[in-house]
């Protein structure tokens, strides 16, 4: 079942929303080459609990981190850890935020070192380019089709491929709620996306195989079955009146 959020409920999430846009934006000044994503995740932590919120992912289905840390041919769900962050590693980083009971999500990617012109950095700039056009697709009265038919289309004609097993999802008091939301399919087809929903559109794109594997040993880490880059980029999205509201933009 679909839950509608008020507009009162709606400007709660946009508060959310700007902390944990707000902890992206500082994380952003501090990927760097030889610092660890354990480091990342205790500046995360303290900055959220400073603007009197926590970290949604610790402890949810026991994962032990406020940050989800993905290098590289990791997809999502990676655990932070003390391996100093290398020259073009291609870092993905997903947090969310609960703020007075409700949750916002959101994720970015980076390429370690800022190296320009590498398939690292096409692979994200197509990754956020995808999530541009989702987003512009969310608006009333449309189907959940045409916003993954976007996504897709645009990943797709860089050259780069949709995984389709992690798909995005609701969001509200619970940081997964219904619908899904997949980033491929076919324009028309689908739910109707009407005012109130509120979801988080969450592009995961690949190099290669769109096949994954899950980490054995620490039951939480996603990787490309092939070993490619991948990357993971998300916003938290309110569907109103007037179109699409993006409750995790930076200010």
């Amino acid at each position: 079942m679909i839950i509608r959020k008020s507009q009162k409920d709606i400007e709660q999430m946009q508060r959310s929303g700007a902390v944990l846009a707000a902890a992206h934006d500082l994380l952003a000044t501090k990927v760097a080459v030889g610092v660890t994503t354990r480091e990342l995740d205790t500046i995360a932590e303290e900055f959220i609990r400073e603007h009197g919120g926590v970290g949604t992912f610790k402890g949810y289905q026991g994962f032990p981190a406020v940050l989800c840390t993905s290098v590289n041919e990791k997809v999502v769900h990676g655990i932070p850890d003390d391996e100093p962050l290398a020259e073009g590693d291609l870092l993905s980083i997903d947090c969310g935020v609960t703020l007075r009971g409700w949750v916002s999500d959101s994720a970015r990617s980076y390429v370690v070192g800022g190296t320009g012109g590498s398939e690292a950095q096409r692979l994200i700039d197509a990754a956020y380019d995808s999530l541009d056009a989702g987003i512009a697709a969310c608006q009333p009265g449309a189907r959940m089709g045409d916003v993954g038919h976007a996504v897709q289309a645009v990943a797709e004609a860089a050259g780069f491929h949709v995984i389709r097993k992690l798909v995005g999802h609701g969001v509200g008091r619970n940081m997964h709620e219904d619908p899904q939301v997949p980033n491929y399919g076919t324009a028309g087809q689908g739910i109707v996306l009407e005012p109130g929903y509120v979801i988080a559109l969450e592009p995961m794109i690949a190099v290669g195989t769109i096949e994954i594997v899950e980490d054995e040993q620490d039951g939480w880490s996603i990787y490309s079955a092939d070993g490619s880059l991948t990357a993971h980029v998300e916003h938290t999205i309110a569907i109103t009146a007037d179109g699409p509201l993006v409750l995790t933009a930076s200010a």
